[in-house]
């Protein structure tokens, strides 16, 4: 009663203000203002709904036509019924419900913000149709909420801090648990995600990778390569094959309802989906995240700047298309993953999947441990709290359980150290190479889609480029993803051994592997099968024998079974070529322009995080994102929201091998 006591006179105000601020409007006294608040509220309240139903039916045009014109003509329509209140035509109107939402949305975030609880009420009001015509469950559900990037060693220090109450709170209760897993290479969202919701992640031998036998670069944040990649995943049995839900991921695992998912992208043909027209034409909820989108946008101009004044190192120019990336995923995709996922819980999804990246985005340009990195952490906390809340009026009781797909590891980039690129420093070394193409764009968010063609290097999207299979193919390809990069000799059928190479390219290995930012190479020799190359050793796996200094030192106690395996994954480079790992500075060397990466060996970036209740309990120890996976089966098997099924092997799905 006080919140809708509070609204409507917040409702008046920002009524009388318009009225008072906008030519072409006008109110002979203050019940004419007060009387159109009302109205307008009104016909919001009882015609919105039925908008949003009419227009998803009639597809995106109509949705997007009604998100700028909707909210005006119900303001129209009110203030010409009101008596006492004179509109001189629809323009004044327009600016009027724009200036109005936006006055609004900054008024409610002003009162409600640091109130417990605000958040929540608005999603069960939003949602109480559910509440009244879904009818309780007792069997409990499986809400899984990814914190893409998020390392465990960063997570046990933001939760001893402080910056993580709610999974603190839920820690020192004795609620949920803390465990640590390893993230077998490469350590990127792609290869976790298809590990975990199809446990199949030796399908993904990168973040983007060439394949010799179509002539193509698959590029697996691009909707149509991710379908591709995950009809090679599906077995039709993911995590979420039963009834579950897969939000805002790059696979779907099998899930029957999936938004914002990027490989059913290419899948959805028809109009926007209820919730998406929703959000849009809620003239509170989306104005509020578009005025925190710009509050956001200021808040990176300001750290980006203090860090330039501060000579913070390393550290990255953070150009426009990142400032703009950063207000979506932190304010926009985070409110409409929140919407969605409380939607979900109150129709009572069985089990629901949901990654959040804003944190990896800004640990991508500011650094894993930087303070915006952090504050995005909290903002991921205080989601937890909200979804939290939801989940005690939904329908049937859930089970949160927290994890990470990879961690982040810093440096300053191979190109700010040396001043050169890696693809630069191989086609010096591979000086008959004719054309060198490589991979090693700007930023993540754009699908690392730098593409060198015939030594030109392009920073802007090429997807027809990228997916083509031409008759004509670059000699050598570079595929970098963070500080890993897989190097294909793209006119030589079949994995080309380290004989050959050094017979076609005499200086290129030694020339890599004594070059300070390249860490170790891993070739295949027609002989002696993998071996991995360092500066002053080398390493053979399969016999696991070791000459000189073992190129693997300091790279972690599972560096030689990574590399191993990563050995036999189909379209594999032809070289595995590592960054430099510092562990004095306790830094990395990024073959991409961000100083917090993934993707390979060296730091925290392979240490992810699993959260779980310990009424779900699981093994330690867990190597590789296929091993969660049977975790997250057999726990939901155990909870009943999934129908019990076993392995090949005769074990439960969950079992550890």
């Amino acid at each position: 009663m006080t919140r809708a006591l509070v609204t409507v006179v917040l409702g008046v105000a920002v009524t009388g203000a318009v009225i008072g601020v906008l030519p072409g409007i006008s109110a002979d006294d203050a019940w004419a203002v007060l009387a159109a608040a009302i109205l307008l509220g009104l016909m919001g309240a009882l015609l919105r709904p039925l908008l949003v139903t009419l227009l998803s039916t009639a597809g995106w045009v109509a949705v997007l036509f009604g998100w700028l014109v909707t909210q005006a003509l119900l303001v129209w329509a009110a203030l010409h019924l009101t008596p006492g209140v004179h509109v001189d035509g629809f323009w004044p109107a327009f600016w009027a419900s724009w200036l109005g939402a936006v006055l609004m949305s900054i008024g409610l975030w002003l009162i409600t913000a640091g109130q417990p609880g605000a958040a929540t009420r608005h999603l069960l009001r939003v949602n109480r149709h559910f509440r009244r015509s879904v009818p309780p469950i007792s069997t409990p559900g499986l809400l899984m909420i990814q914190i893409d990037g998020l390392s465990a060693p960063l997570a046990r220090w933001a939760i001893e801090a402080g910056n993580l109450p709610t999974l603190g709170r839920w820690l020192r209760s004795g609620g949920h648990t803390f465990t640590e897993w390893h993230v077998e290479l490469p350590a990127t969202t792609p290869a976790s995600q298809a590990g975990l919701l199809h446990g199949a992640s030796d399908r993904v031998p990168a973040f983007r990778w060439y394949e010799k036998s179509a002539g193509r670069l698959v590029v697996t944040n691009h909707p149509e390569d991710s379908a591709l990649v995950e009809s090679r995943c599906s077995n039709g049995r993911g995590l979420l094959a039963e009834g579950g839900v897969s939000v805002s991921n790059v696979f779907s695992g099998d899930a029957p309802t999936s938004l914002l998912t990027m490989s059913t992208v290419p899948r959805r043909r028809t109009g926007p989906a209820r919730y998406l027209s929703a959000y849009l034409l809620d003239p509170f909820g989306l104005t509020r995240s578009l005025v925190l989108t710009v509050g956001e946008i200021v808040k990176e101009l300001h750290q980006a700047r203090r860090q330039r004044l501060r000579q913070v190192q390393p550290r990255m120019r953070r150009d426009w298309r990142y400032v703009l990336l950063r207000g979506a995923t932190n304010v926009l995709l985070r409110h409409l993953n929140v919407a969605i996922l409380a939607e979900q819980m109150m129709r009572g999804a069985p089990s629901v999947f949901c990654d959040f990246v804003d944190y990896d985005e800004i640990a991508h340009h500011a650094g894993p441990a930087r303070p915006e990195a952090l504050a995005a952490l909290e903002g991921i906390d205080q989601v937890l709290a909200t979804l939290e809340e939801v989940a005690a009026a939904a329908p049937r009781p859930y089970h949160f359980v927290i994890l990470s797909d990879h961690g982040q590891s810093q440096g300053a980039t191979f190109l700010q150290r040396y001043g050169l690129r890696l693809e630069e420093l191989i086609r010096r070394l591979t000086a008959t190479a004719a054309e060198t193409a490589g991979g090693s764009g700007d930023a993540e968010q754009r699908g690392r889609s730098g593409v060198l063609r015939a030594g030109i290097r392009s920073t802007a999207p090429e997807p027809e480029a990228e997916t083509a299979t031409t008759g004509e193919r670059p000699e050598i390809v570079v595929a970098a993803g963070g500080n890993l990069a897989l190097v294909y000799f793209t006119q030589l059928p079949g994995r080309v051994t380290l004989e050959e190479i050094e017979e076609r390219y005499p200086a290129l290995l030694t020339g890599l592997t004594g070059h300070p930012g390249i860490g170790w190479v891993l070739v295949r020799s027609r002989v002696d099968g993998p071996v991995v190359l360092g500066r002053a050793g080398r390493r053979w796996l399969a016999g696991d024998r070791v000459e000189g200094l073992d190129p693997l030192l300091g790279y972690g106690p599972h560096a030689a079974s990574d590399l191993l395996r990563h050995d036999g994954l189909e379209h594999t480079g032809d070289l595995v070529i590592n960054s430099l790992w510092d562990p004095v500075a306790q830094e990395v060397a990024a073959f991409e322009e961000l100083i917090g990466c993934h993707g390979g060996l060296g730091g925290w970036q392979n240490r992810a995080v699993l959260i779980h209740p310990r009424a779900l309990p699981g093994p330690s120890g867990i190597v590789g994102a296929d091993q969660v996976h049977r975790v997250l089966c057999g726990w939901m098997e155990k909870s009943g929201c999934r129908g019990a099924a076993s392995s090949a092997e005769g074990e439960p799905r969950w079992a550890v091998r």
